[in-house]
């Protein structure tokens, strides 16, 4: 039996106004308790969970939000600023075609031009990009039973036969872990589970369970 992906996390210094930025770019159904609930085929819930602390490092993992055309690449960018996103800088390219954006929290995502062919037949989440190893790509293949649908020059890519956006880890070079993630995958299954997940190369620890790259995911 695998677990399955009920939530990706945010840790949000104000969870409400992070889950009303969210449920309205993404057109999700919003939850009492600052849980949003696709209305696509995305296939798991958005949680925001208070912290105290600010967010002070670029995050693991982002979600890449497809286009259609150029005129709907430069709405959604729109539509993004005017919920409160603003523009930041990364490191990108000039050449490089996707706009980059941070939400109220300062959590990085970026809006993809269109043609790209990688997420072609995505919908408009289109991928939850993470930095991360090949090794770790492999685990969260088998932890899931998601289908492995990239692999090459140690990079990886896996997405659910149902459907929804990929899940992607873009190999090395990548930054060395410090502290806490902010954003975190909460699984679902049965609690006998964790001894799978601990043979396929997550750990138990004094916090939790961590992925064979260090970060930290629940099982509940």
């Amino acid at each position: 039996m695998t677990s399955k992906l009920h939530a990706l996390c945010f840790a949000a210094t104000d969870p409400a106004r992070l889950a009303r930025f969210w449920a309205e770019l993404l057109d999700w159904t919003p939850q009492e308790d600052y849980t949003l609930l696709p209305t696509d085929d995305t296939g798991f819930r958005l949680r925001f969970l208070p912290a105290e602390a600010p967010k002070t490092r670029q995050n693991q993992m982002h979600f890449d939000l497809t286009s259609t055309s150029l005129e709907d690449q430069r709405r959604t960018v729109a539509k993004a600023l005017d919920l409160g996103a603003r523009h930041i800088d990364i490191g990108q390219l000039p050449e490089e075609e996707h706009v980059v954006l941070a939400d109220p929290d300062g959590n990085e995502f970026c809006v993809i031009e269109p043609g790209n062919g990688f997420l072609a037949d995505c919908g408009f989440v289109g991928a939850l990009a993470c930095d991360g190893s090949q090794e770790v790509g492999y685990f969260w293949s088998k932890a899931l039973g998601w289908p492995l649908v990239w692999d090459q020059d140690q990079e990886t890519a896996i997405r659910s036969p149902h459907g929804g956006p990929k899940i992607t880890w873009g190999g090395p070079p990548f930054a060395p872990k410090t502290g806490k993630n902010r954003l975190h995958f909460e699984l679902t299954g049965d609690p006998h589970e964790i001894d799978r997940l601990v043979s396929l190369g997550a750990a138990v620890t004094d916090t939790g369970l961590i992925d064979p790259d260090g970060n930290e995911f629940t099982l509940g």
